[in-house]
């Protein structure tokens, strides 16, 4: 039953927007992981239909045992569309198959009422745009070459040329030189090189993160990822400092600092020291942290612009105009917290900000109003120049968001759309 209270557990996280489905589940245990996703992502499909059963057979109402919407989702999935609940008798199962007879006359009402023959025709659409969005898989090059992980797939049978072209296609990234794009159909969990770390699943727009930074590569380098979890971004860091120098990542949440670990000694990133604490509770004049040079700040944000291949499960959920503008608020009040915390670090040369987020209040909004900050006057940051950043990509910013401080004439945010994924990713690159 512990397996139905963890899945319950990831569906009220993702009630309480504390996460994408993806990074959510990345963060249960092992053991129970694959099972438990598979229950969450087949349960969110459903759960509007769900949902009406549970109300119309007044479930939550009778049986005081299911203490939870949630819990009640997943176990009458189960019930209905699964093979029962898996889990010994006990007092929560027995209360859910008391009104087993009634779940199912419910579903079957609202089946006739729809007008549909199946139970699939009631699931969730898929969102068409995901099917647009290549397999991206970032080699680990700790580990191996891009050149010899290409060698090694087209000897399994792959081509070089368009990933849509066929489901054995893949070809070379042309912005992230260790980026792969294989077919959106083709799978690689069960990889051998997925499972030991020479691959790793990471769509593009998470990766320019560490191509815009661009670590030093030596042994004397002192590296930030400011909100380190689940690893992905730190992972490329290091392999982008080729294991050398220091890479301190920080995790203030111990469930996703356990992730964090997982993932970086998978990947083999042996220059990486991970800590669990807030980074606005680092002290920037700590020797340990006082020389880092280049700092990656990927803080919480709204997830607006995440298009894959599971959050369009979420869509249907609606947030009033008010709730929604307070919750961006909040949250671009702590990005401009945490970036002018990085800028008061001594010896910091550079800074990117990250979000997946659409909305110009995270973005262009909290870019402008940190310009205009004390912490950026003090130490003369700036936005560096689009030939320094990306240069062969060419969408720039929101022009109706972007202010000029300083009577500087020059966009004052600088803002890279991968097209083909429709996921927002935006950067302040700031150079001292």
């Amino acid at each position: 039953m512990n397996f139905y209270f963890e899945a319950s557990k990831v569906l009220e996280r993702l009630d309480a927007k504390q996460g994408s489905i993806k990074g959510l589940l990345s963060t249960l245990p092992a053991k129970n992981r694959t099972r438990t996703a598979a229950l969450v992502i087949e349960t969110l499909k459903y759960k509007a239909i769900l949902s009406d059963v549970i109300t119309a057979s007044k479930l939550l109402t009778e049986e005081k045992k299911i203490t939870s919407l949630n819990l009640a989702l997943v176990l009458v999935h189960d019930v209905l569309l699964s093979g029962g609940i898996q889990a010994g008798d006990g007092p929560v199962k027995q209360a859910v198959l008391r009104h087993k007879t009634r779940l199912r006359s419910e579903l079957q009402r609202i089946k006739v009422k729809r007008g549909v023959k199946s139970v699939q025709e009631l699931a969730h659409p898929g969102d068409e745009r995901a099917a647009r969005i290549p397999r991206y898989v970032r080699v680990n090059t700790l580990l191996w070459t891009t050149d010899e992980a290409i060698r090694y797939y087209q000897k399994e049978g792959f081509q070089m040329s368009d990933p849509f072209s066929s489901e054995n296609s893949f070809s070379r990234d042309q912005h992230v030189p260790d980026l792969l794009l294989f077919n959106p159909n083709r799978q690689f969990h069960n990889d051998v090189h997925y499972k030991t770390g020479k691959i790793i699943l990471q769509d593009k727009a998470s990766c320019f993160s560490a191509v815009v930074l661009a670590p030093p590569s030596n042994e004397h380098a002192v590296v930030i990822d400011a909100t380190a979890a689940p690893g992905n971004k730190t992972s490329h860091l290091s392999a982008r400092m080729g294991g050398k120098g220091k890479l301190y990542a920080f995790e203030r949440d111990k469930r996703r600092f356990s992730t964090l670990k997982t993932m970086l000694a998978k990947a083999s990133c042996k220059n990486v020291e991970a800590i669990n604490i807030d980074f606005l509770n680092v002290d920037p004049s700590d020797p340990r942290y006082a020389n880092a040079t280049h700092i990656l700040l990927d803080p919480s944000c709204s997830g607006s612009g995440i298009v894959n291949r599971l959050d369009h499960l979420l869509e249907s959920e609606h947030e009033e105009d008010e709730e929604r503008v307070e919750r961006l608020n909040k949250l671009a009040t702590f990005q401009l917290k945490i970036i002018k915390h990085a800028m008061k670090f001594p010896r910091v040369r550079r800074i990117v900000y990250s979000t997946c987020s659409i909305h110009a209040i995270e973005n262009e909004g909290v870019v402008c109003e940190v310009l205009r900050s004390e912490e950026a006057s003090r130490r003369n940051f700036k936005l560096a120049p689009p030939e320094e950043v990306l240069p062969s990509w060419h969408r720039r910013g929101l022009p109706d968001e972007l202010e000029t401080p300083g009577g500087n004439d020059r966009p004052t945010s600088y803002i890279f759309l991968h097209l083909d994924q429709q996921s927002m990713l935006r950067h302040l690159s700031a150079v001292h």
